[in-house]
């Protein structure tokens, strides 16, 4: 499948040798099988965890972002991940912060708009790059997590502390929630489901339907599942006006990820592709 989706790379603000992630300097080891993919209702949101929540402050823009504990959801230490059993997903990394500060730039800049768009966010934890898309009128949001009990515990808590405060009545979005391995998670989600299907019909009938923006941030920092994650983007993103948005490190000392070995796998990957540095 010929793709020349456009990229949009965004370096968090840290970016230096010391990074404070400690669990990134060892090699990779041997994962266990992912936990099978769900759709996570809103209405399953835990109400057995504490969850608290406290101001962001973004350059003029407040959001909301809760706090929980990894030992009381996962029944682990507070630890920033456990690979292949917990991505991270409890902790706010300051790559989504410099995300959602970018993206309001480029929305102040005329260069995106996300009135009427769908949009996915990829290793969502708390989710702020998503809650700011519904903020900005987009039509369908959908967060994704590789654990069910950080949206649970953590994601849809938090989209509903942000949304039921900021958010205008006429311009709610459609949001809902997925768990799963990028391996695999494209089998649930229901834009990739249909952008896969009608593929090959939609030169003929319009575009297939797919999302029009795909966020994620601090997700290159495992070589092992860049592949995986560049697969389920070209499954669900929209050919050929669809863009992703990504916030990382230049480079994850110890594993070998970043955003510099990111973009030479994809200029391996696919020779067409649109970079935008």
């Amino acid at each position: 499948m010929a793709t020349n989706t456009s990229f949009q790379l965004f370096s968090s603000s840290k970016d230096k040798p010391s990074l404070g992630l400690g669990f990134l300097e060892s090699s990779e080891p041997q994962l266990p099988p992912p936990p099978p993919s769900v759709e996570v209702l809103s209405s399953e949101v835990s109400s057995s965890v504490k969850y608290t929540v406290e101001p962001v402050y973004l350059d003029g823009l407040t959001l909301l972002k809760g706090r929980v504990s990894t030992k009381e959801v996962l029944g682990l230490p507070n630890s920033d991940l456990v690979p292949g059993i917990y991505e991270g997903g409890l902790k706010l990394w300051e790559g989504s912060l410099d995300l959602v500060k970018a993206l309001r730039s480029e929305i102040q800049n005329g260069c995106l708009s996300f009135e009427g768009k769908r949009v996915l966010e990829l290793g969502c934890g708390h989710g702020l790059p998503g809650i700011f898309a519904c903020l900005e009128s987009a039509a369908e949001v959908h967060f994704q997590d590789f654990n069910a009990e950080v949206l649970r515990c953590l994601t849809i808590p938090n989209v509903n502390a942000n949304l039921l405060e900021k958010a205008k009545p006429e311009t709610v979005s459609e949001v809902r929630f997925f768990a799963g391995d990028w391996g695999e998670i494209h089998q649930l989600l229901p834009l990739a489901r249909e952008s896969e299907i009608n593929l090959t019909s939609s030169s003929e009938h319009g575009q297939a339907s797919a999302y029009d923006v795909i966020l994620m941030a601090e997700t290159i920092y495992s070589i092992s599942a860049q592949r995986n994650l560049y697969g389920l983007i070209k499954k669900c993103m929209n050919q050929p006006n669809g863009v992703v948005y990504l916030a990382g490190k230049k480079h994850y000392f110890g594993v070998g990820g970043g955003t510099r070995q990111f973009l030479s796998m994809l200029e391996k990957e696919v020779h067409n592709t649109v970079v935008k540095a």
